[in-house]
């Protein structure tokens, strides 16, 4: 038993992190929940645990450590009576980041996972303070850099992936440098690791996997991957962003059996934005990633299925029904399919851009990206709204953000609230009808070369880090020739295909296959009417299923 533990001041509450539970609220939960004494020093759940339980404190205290079965121990929070432990994992069913252990001795109440949904679903209140509470919790896990480790050079692209891949899925992490941290190879020949055989991840301290796959890594982290259903489905949404995360909310809600597949992260390209301040029904805002986490909770509420990372290789007609193939060699199978695999932003059409994609050119905006920075000058190029919100995002931690757009008026593509942000910013300098012609550094960006489009002068502009957000290009690769797209590559749907005439607005040229959202030719490029579009094309897909036997629209 560990001294420490005897001294332990209970955590103050931070932004509703660590709400304390009313008395009504606890009695709620006892109806489902079983009380029991705990010791000092007695674990509840451990680190890398699956399924673990949610407890609240009635008496006495418990903290939550990181590493707590090495030399590492790091102290995370202090719970005392009325608060409960867990953060989002326990929600989404990955394995725990840290151990809850008894600091003092008491009482809990200790809930499953199925109790505790069952219960927050009859008490909305109850189930947004949870839920709001361990969203902030992993936040803050993510910046106190808690987790797994990701050992390699900052130059390795095997390490960006790796990196990416984390902080895209929200995965709290901590990042060692083989370039800048001193002890970093001491730590690799402590493991017998070469250097060439890195990056390397550490899980719980113990397990060590040599340049995992995305898929690999997210096996071991507890994040649902790819696997083909048994039987055949009623929908097969390709794309988690907002688009393929309300139609899986929606269908799965009236009884479809549905699965979506995704790529690299939940949320999509909106699952990238700092803060979306637009969007109805959050007065004050809300960041891409937090949307996207409630719509996958939301979903699997419903019983949809998530698989995350599964990229899509192709499509096929079989039997009457169609096929997704999936990268590692399995097929999905549905009676309809959703083409909601969204857009990405374009690369800049520069020299060198290749040589610094691994360690200084970002398509996201985040928490993490920014950490990544730190405090260094960054830009930021485009002239959109993803553009505007990542400048004002990155404004809190650079110490200036260069934002260089073709525009001579902001206001041209980008909202006016987000205009009027950006000129209230004292660290934001604006390059307006500007474009950037080269990148300067060694491996690492040190520097652009800004050229005023009206005058033709260049100039130097410091940047550590380029943010780069210029339009988009549809994700369709994977469909081939399969349906009919426009000359950019965005699907077509509704009267804009010729032939054959599909019988509803978001069908493809192929009956039963439907597509909606960014990546659908015409369509509004915003979270609102994507989210919108994907309700819509439920209904459309009912109708469709409804033509043939069997399907009874709300069935479980």
């Amino acid at each position: 038993m560990r001294e420490w533990l005897r001294t332990l001041e209970e955590t103050p509450d931070l932004q509703g992190a660590f709400p304390r539970l009313r008395e009504s609220q606890v009695d709620a939960l006892s109806t489902h929940g079983e009380h029991r004494h705990t010791r000092i020093g007695e674990v509840l759940y451990g680190e890398a645990v699956e399924g673990y339980d949610f407890f609240v404190v009635l008496s006495g205290k418990v903290a939550v450590v990181a590493g707590y079965e090495s030399q590492e121990q790091q102290l995370i929070t202090v719970h005392g009576p009325g608060r409960f432990v867990g953060e989002l994992g326990l929600l989404t069913g990955q394995a725990s980041l840290a151990t809850a252990v008894v600091a003092e001795d008491g009482e809990v109440l200790e809930l499953s996972p199925a109790d505790l949904r069952g219960v927050v679903e009859r008490d909305p209140m109850l189930g947004d303070l949870v839920l709001r509470a361990y969203l902030l919790r992993r936040s803050l896990l993510i910046g106190i850099g808690v987790g797994f480790r990701i050992i390699g050079s900052s130059y390795s692209a095997g390490t960006h992936r790796l990196r990416e891949f984390a902080a895209r899925n929200r995965q709290p992490h901590r990042f060692v440098d083989l370039d800048k941290d001193p002890a970093a190879e001491r730590l690799l020949s402590g493991l017998g690791v070469r250097p060439e055989e890195t990056p390397i991840v550490i899980l719980g301290g113990q397990e060590l996997l040599r340049d995992p796959s995305n898929v690999e890594l997210a096996r071991r982290l507890g994040v649902p991957v790819a696997s083909a259903p048994p039987g055949l489905l009623d929908l097969v949404v390709v794309g988690a962003g907002p688009t393929g995360l309300a139609a899986a909310v929606y269908a799965a809600s009236e009884g479809m059996s549905v699965v979506a597949l995704e790529a690299v992260a939940t949320g999509g390209q909106a699952g990238t934005s700092s803060r979306i301040e637009n969007y109805l029904g959050f007065p004050s805002g809300i960041s891409g990633a937090e949307l996207a986490t409630r719509a996958a909770i939301q979903a699997q509420k419903f019983g949809a299925r998530l698989s995350v990372p599964a990229t899509a290789t192709g499509l096929e007609e079989e039997d009457g029904h169609y096929a997704v193939r999936v990268e590692d060699g399995c097929s999905v199978c549905g009676r309809t399919v959703l083409i909601a695999s969204g857009a990405q932003y374009r690369r800049l059409p520069v020299p060198r851009l290749a040589d610094f994609e691994a360690t200084s050119i970002y398509y996201a905006a985040t928490q993490q990206e920014a950490q990544w920075c730190g405090d260094a000058p960054v830009a930021v190029v485009g002239g959109g709204n993803s553009a505007g919100q990542a400048a004002l995002f990155l404004s809190h931690t650079a110490s200036r953000v260069s934002l260089v757009v073709r525009e001579r008026d902001l206001a041209e593509n980008m909202s006016r609230y987000l205009v009027t942000e950006i000129e209230r910013t004292a660290n934001i300098e604006v390059s307006r009808h500007s474009e950037i012609r080269e990148l300067r550094g060694d491996r690492v960006l040190r520097a652009l070369l800004v050229e005023d489009s009206e005058t033709g002068t260049c100039r130097e502009v410091e940047a550590r880090g380029l943010f780069v957000f210029i339009g988009v290009t549809p994700c369709t690769r994977w469909l081939g020739e399969k349906v009919a797209c426009d000359a950019d590559g965005f699907v077509l749907t509704g009267p804009d295909v010729v032939d054959p005439i599909p019988s509803s607005l978001l069908e493809t040229s192929l009956p039963g296959v439907f597509a909606a959202g960014d990546v659908r030719s015409g369509s509004t490029k915003r979270v609102a009417s994507g989210v919108g579009e994907g309700a819509m094309a439920v209904r459309l897909v009912y109708e469709h299923l409804a033509q043939g036997e069997g399907f009874a629209y709300g069935r479980r």
